[in-house]
């Protein structure tokens, strides 16, 4: 198997994970996927490192593998601790309805890059395709999900969908690109896991529609 299709079928694994991300009601369980989903991140950053020999890659890898699969994870399953929530409360989209708006979104992923005709991407479309998807099923997540720790993980799959599109089109980005792209992330989980425990701890709830009853 060629570094192409490596870095392919791997980016197929993220559309798996990140479904399983929205649809499982169960918080922590959803926490691990993305854990799980961070570190096939991870490999396909080290396949395209190799692949496309770009050493900036590398450091892109270890900082994914520090930040998303490790250090975003805990906070997520620090705040469950916090809160006592174990599983989501609602859903704006029952599951049918959210599973086909999901299918719905991968296929005009892949319709959207299809006409693409740049060399650099024609052997990674699926690829391509998937990042676009995986952004897309992170707004998913969030627009179709009314709980705040449903809607922190809708935000980093959406983070996670830019960043694989970054390293499939500037993967000789300067290392400071990176470290900034993390630090905003990183930044935006701690502020978001904060508001939601303000939010338990003023109405008993993660439930974000709630947050109509501070209306004047």
């Amino acid at each position: 198997m060629d570094g192409t299709s490596v870095v392919n079928t791997l980016a197929v694994l993220l559309i798996l994970t990140s479904v399983l991300v929205v649809e499982t009601r169960k918080l922590r369980t959803a926490a691990y996927m993305y854990a799980l989903q961070s570190l096939v991140l991870v490999a396909i950053f080290l396949s395209l490192a190799v692949f496309m020999e770009a050493e900036p890659l590398y450091i892109w890898s270890a900082t994914a593998l520090v930040s998303k699969a490790f250090l975003v994870p805990y906070l997520l399953l620090r705040t469950l601790r916090a809160v006592g929530h174990r599983e989501e409360e609602g859903a704006a989209l029952p599951v049918p309805l959210s599973v086909m708006a999901a299918v719905a979104l991968v296929a005009v992923s892949f319709l959207v890059v299809e006409p693409l005709q740049a060399r650099a991407l024609l052997d990674l479309k699926v690829a391509l395709a998937v990042s676009i998807a995986h952004f897309l099923l992170g707004v998913l997540c969030i627009l179709s999900r009314r709980n705040a720790l449903k809607q922190i993980l809708g935000y980093c799959l959406m983070e996670n969908g830019s960043h694989l599109t970054l390293a499939i089109m500037a993967y000789n980005a300067p290392e400071t690109v990176e470290i900034g792209i993390l630090t905003d992330a990183i930044f935006a989980v701690v502020i978001m896991a904060a508001l939601a425990r303000r939010l338990h701890k003023a109405f008993g709830s993660l439930d974000t529609d709630r947050l109509t009853l501070l209306k004047g």
